[in-house]
């Protein structure tokens, strides 16, 4: 992770001018040497001219910019060497979104070392950052190269060395949601390039990336990836600071010269919210947990405006309950995110991460679907409409049970979990031997879900009776008793889960989650089923909204006949006012 110098070879060097046309008398630098060798003269004004040429070329492509997109580069440059949060905040979530759209929809940005470096006299903080948004933008719109992919990660190196010099903490500050973005961005590509080199490695169709795959082991590796994130919060003392906040002291006690500083505060805090994810994708739900021991989700998170890192939390929370079968702490995670994006839905419209949000609301959903047919329970009357709407056919056939079910849970995991990756380079020499991580994962939940598979039709039976007969029970589920015994015991175990109240996510106190509970006392059946009371308040609530909502819109069917009405009301009544004015001036001067 060492800060490279850019360099240019002769060769590079002609490509990049293309067919610019030089004067004539200025002689090319090839010119200069002589069949004889080179001497010190000779070497030093290749040199001069090279360089000389070079600036040429860099100011051609600088004047090709549009004006609007050169003056957002220097004045987006003067707020970041100033710190004005403000105006950098507006030019990286309004500006740079609006010339994306305007001028760099289907291409890339200029380059950043090119063009944007001698234009902002290679201000290296600037360079560094607009680099980090010249390839998002290229993974967002295009299709990035290997060679991409790599510059993208030596340019995360030279970020993070920036923010880690022990002998100059930087006084650099960014807007909040630039800061998530980094490190989401960061993540992402990480996971990308692990696919990516998965994918190559299977088909191996091209020899020769492959080969530069081996070559660069290095790159994008999972030690290099956690260790920045570590890093981040061990550098901001963030556990330590979160302690202190739940204990009710003041963090600033513990934060520590660097910790007390705007930009070590938020990239300490969002890594461990990055921890979280990438113990996921690598399939260590337990540790992807035990990671968020410091973020009480029983309160207000912090940066809780930054709507990617709410969802990310709760997403990635949830989808590890579902994986340690703790359904009900997973719905309830689920159900949550889910009300909040429902809530703050015309924020998101205008933000530019929208397509993103709707992408991962959708996958929540199918996630939300999986766990209630699992562990039936009671939710919020919008979330359940919604989750109808999208999912109703899958939700009512995975209730229903039997082996047509498993096709739904198959296709709504594949669709919602995360992109799952290995933890290190795949086996090139035997590409066969690499086991694929969905797959994995997806056998491992499906166990679970066949093991289940009968407890829709038991439920519809034991609701009939009080007590059963486990060989009349035996007999109408056409089953061998002793087989019905052991998936009556499973039933059993099942409705009881671990539920998170306070502390680690990890802790929680064993309760039943379902609404019937058994007992077999030989071959008796005893059940007993609890009654879940209806919500009143909120049913009232919901329809005293839409009669309000309905009432509206009777007053309000035609507003600008109303207007027109209110107008016209208005000018009778001073064409009124003025006529008894006149009538009165009249009578006074009769008199």
């Amino acid at each position: 992770m060492e800060n490279e110098q850019v360099t240019y070879d002769y060769d590079d060097f002609i490509q990049k001018t293309g067919d610019y046309d030089f004067e004539d008398d200025e002689p090319l630098a090839t010119d200069l040497i002589d069949n004889d060798g080179y001497d010190e003269e000779q070497l030093l004004k290749q040199q001069q001219l090279f360089q000389r040429q070079l600036q040429l070329q860099q100011q051609q492509a600088a004047a090709s910019l549009p004006d609007a997109v050169r003056n957002f580069i220097l004045y987006f440059q003067h707020c970041l060497k100033e710190n004005n949060i403000y105006e950098l905040h507006g030019c990286y979530e309004n500006s740079f979104n609006r010339l994306t759209e305007k001028f760099y929809k289907s291409t890339a940005w200029p380059d950043p070392h090119s063009i944007v470096a001698p234009l902002v006299n290679n201000d290296q903080p600037f360079v560094t950052l607009y680099t980090e948004m010249y390839y998002r933008h290229l993974y967002a719109k295009l299709q990035p190269s290997l060679e991409d992919r790599i510059a993208s990660y030596e340019n995360y190196c030279i970020w993070f060395n920036y923010i880690f010099d022990s002998t100059n903490p930087s006084d650099l500050e960014l807007p909040t949601n630039w800061a998530w973005d980094i490190i989401d961005e960061f993540i992402y590509q990480f996971n990308s390039f692990a696919l990516y080199r998965s994918r190559a490695v299977r088909r191996a169709h091209n020899e020769e990336e492959v080969q530069q795959l081996k070559e660069h082991h290095q790159t994008w590796s999972t030690y290099t990836v956690l260790n920045v994130l570590y890093s981040f919060i061990q550098k901001s003392k963030m556990k330590e600071q979160l302690e202190a906040i739940r204990e009710g002291r003041d963090p600033e006690e513990v934060a520590g010269e660097d910790g007390s500083k705007s930009l070590y505060k938020t990239f300490g805090y969002f890594s461990i919210i990055g921890l979280l994810r990438v113990h996921t994708l690598l399939g260590d739900f337990t540790l992807a947990l035990k990671t968020m021991e410091g973020i009480d989700l029983s309160k207000k998170l912090k940066y809780a405006r930054v709507a990617g890192a709410q969802f990310t939390i709760y997403y990635y929370v949830g989808f590890c309950y579902m994986m340690l079968r703790r359904y009900s702490d997973a719905i309830k995670a689920f159900s949550h995110i889910l009300l909040y994006i429902s809530r703050t839905k015309s924020f998101h419209n205008r933000s530019a991460q929208y397509d993103s949000v709707t992408k991962k609301t959708e996958q929540t959903y199918a996630l939300l679907a999986i766990c209630v047919a699992l562990c039936p329970t009671r939710l919020d009357d919008s979330i359940h409409t919604t989750l109808r709407e999208k999912n109703g056919d899958h939700l009512a056939r995975m209730q229903r049970g039997g082996e047509e079910s498993l096709a739904s849970f198959e296709e709504l995991f594949t669709f919602a979990c995360p992109k799952f990756m290995s933890l290190g380079p795949p086996d090139y020499e035997n590409p066969a031997q690499n086991v694929d991580p969905l797959q994995h994962h997806l056998k491992v939940f499906m166990m679970d879900v066949k093991n289940t598979i009968l407890a829709p039709t038991l439920r519809s039976y034991l609701k009939l009776y009080t007590t059963m007969n486990i060989e009349k029970l035996a007999t109408f589920l056409e089953m061998d008793p002793e087989d019905l015994r052991s998936a009556l015991v499973v039933f059993k175990q099942k409705s009881r889960q671990v539920r998170w109240t306070q502390g680690s996510l990890l802790d929680g106190e064993t309760i039943s989650v379902s609404d019937l509970d058994i007992s077999l006392q030989g071959d008796i059946i005893n059940i007993s089923e609890a009654k879940i009371g209806r919500k009143f308040g909120d049913w009232f609530l919901r329809n005293t909204a839409k009669y309000y909502a309905v009432q509206d819109t009777i007053h309000n069917k035609n507003p600008e006949k109303d207007e027109e009405k209110k107008e016209k009301d208005h000018k009778e009544k001073k064409r009124d006012r003025r006529e008894r004015n006149s009538d009165k001036n009249e009578k006074n001067s009769s008199k």
